[in-house]
């Protein structure tokens, strides 16, 4: 079973009180249920990570590059200005998938800048939690796309 680090950036454990209008009702604890149970559908093995601290972000950042773990982000605040964060995900190893609740090129003008899209594999944006469950997906067609190409390799090496 595949690993997983789904990470969370700033306020984000704050959502289901948070502008409830723009990130809706549902609460942290909802969203950690819900990668949980994607992540055992999809034979992934995932663990939720939240922290308002950048230099923990960047810390969790760099134990995925260093052990070859998929990573979905969101950023949050750090999406917009965070060049640190953005230096540390150019180091990956394994896929990432930038993931974001809200549609941020909807919002106000600084929203509508990523530092981090240019080094993420891709980009999922606007579909409230859901927004996660296809990153999730994503990262587990990569992983089976990546499986394929390895074994196709092994059986004409």
């Amino acid at each position: 079973m595949n690993r997983v680090l789904v990470l969370n950036g700033p306020n984000l454990r704050r959502l289901g009180t948070r502008e409830p209008d723009v990130y809706g009702a549902d609460t942290f604890d909802d969203l950690v249920a819900l990668c949980r149970d994607t992540g055992r559908h999809l034979n992934l093995h995932v663990e939720v990570r939240q922290t308002d601290d950048e230099a923990e972000m960047i810390r969790w950042v760099h134990e995925a590059a260093d052990e070859r773990t998929p990573v979905v982000i969101n950023p949050a605040a750090f999406t917009h200005y965070s060049y640190a964060l953005r230096d540390a995900l150019a180091q990956r190893t394994a896929p990432l998938v930038e993931v974001h609740i809200s549609n941020p090129a909807a919002r106000e003008e600084f929203r509508h800048t990523s530092v981090v899209a240019g080094v993420a594999t891709g980009t999922i944006a606007g579909f409230g939690l859901t927004s996660y469950v296809l990153a999730l997906q994503a990262i587990a067609e990569l992983l089976a796309e990546q499986e394929a190409k390895e074994a196709k390799e092994d059986t004409t090496a």
